[in-house]
């Protein structure tokens, strides 16, 4: 469990739990996402979102990847009856949008939603790939987002946290680097792939005022192994923080 602390947190939102899934590559190992959707079943979690890389190949045929993902997100929705919120990937393409809405997974192509609890607000934005297609804007994103409002944006690669903290959210998930996924003993990354500070490739990391996440996934790329660095999927708990004054 990943805890988010945060003065600007809304009351009513306290304790509230996402559930994030990243780089599925579903149709690279139909065994490691059985073992996703065991682990799913036996969750608690409010919200889920799911931050890009469903297909295994960056280019081909989308419909083993939307198979896979309609497994995954019908189990998803079994446990909560809610809509799911996602953004594609580098090995994602547009041509997979429609379908995954219909399966109940709503696309966040540069524009954000609000989710309400009772008189209470919070934002959730997306952001297209901004690793290969660089199609991302983040400005578009955060149109319209209050600015003392309490924001996190969804984006496949955290290699625009310097982005993200600037336009003010509060926090940034994201995956892309898979941890490395082959990594010398005590999970050292050989690469991440990714032009970001090695302590931002994987888990917990904070800049600035943002919190930031970064899931190494819960399937593979290339190849389906994994060395020194086991996948994930992660659940964040929102917690409320009271803003304290010094004196003196």
């Amino acid at each position: 469990m990943n805890h988010v602390v945060s003065t600007q947190l809304p009351a009513g939102f306290d304790r509230f739990t996402i559930l994030q899934l990243s780089d599925l590559h579903v149709d690279m190992s139909p065994l490691a996402m059985q073992s996703v959707i065991d682990l799913v079943k036996d969750l608690n979690f409010d919200l889920c979102v799911i931050t890009g890389d469903y297909r295994a190949q960056t280019f081909g045929a989308i419909r083993p990847c939307l198979a896979g993902m309609a497994q995954i997100i019908a189990c998803v929705r079994e446990v909560l009856e809610e809509t799911l919120y996602g953004v594609l990937g580098n090995h994602d393409s547009i041509r997979m949008v429609p379908d995954l809405e219909r399966m109940g997974a709503a696309m966040l192509l540069n524009e954000h939603v609000v989710l309400k609890r009772g008189g209470d607000a919070i934002y959730i934005a997306g952001i297209d790939d901004a690793h290969f297609y660089r199609v991302d804007n983040i400005e578009k994103a955060a149109e319209g987002i209050p600015e003392d409002a309490f924001s996190i944006l969804l984006s496949h690669t955290p290699e625009i946290f310097q982005q993200a903290a600037h336009a003010g959210f509060d926090v940034l998930l994201g995956g892309h680097t898979h941890g490395g996924q082959i990594c010398l003993p005590g999970g050292i990354p050989i690469t991440l792939d990714s032009d970001l500070p090695r302590a931002f490739g994987s888990g917990a990391w904070k800049y600035h005022n943002m919190a930031g996440y970064t899931s190494v996934g819960a399937g593979s790329c290339i190849v389906p192994v994994r060395f020194n660095c086991p996948p994930e999927i992660t659940l964040h708990q929102l917690r409320r923080s009271e803003a304290t004054t010094s004196t003196g």
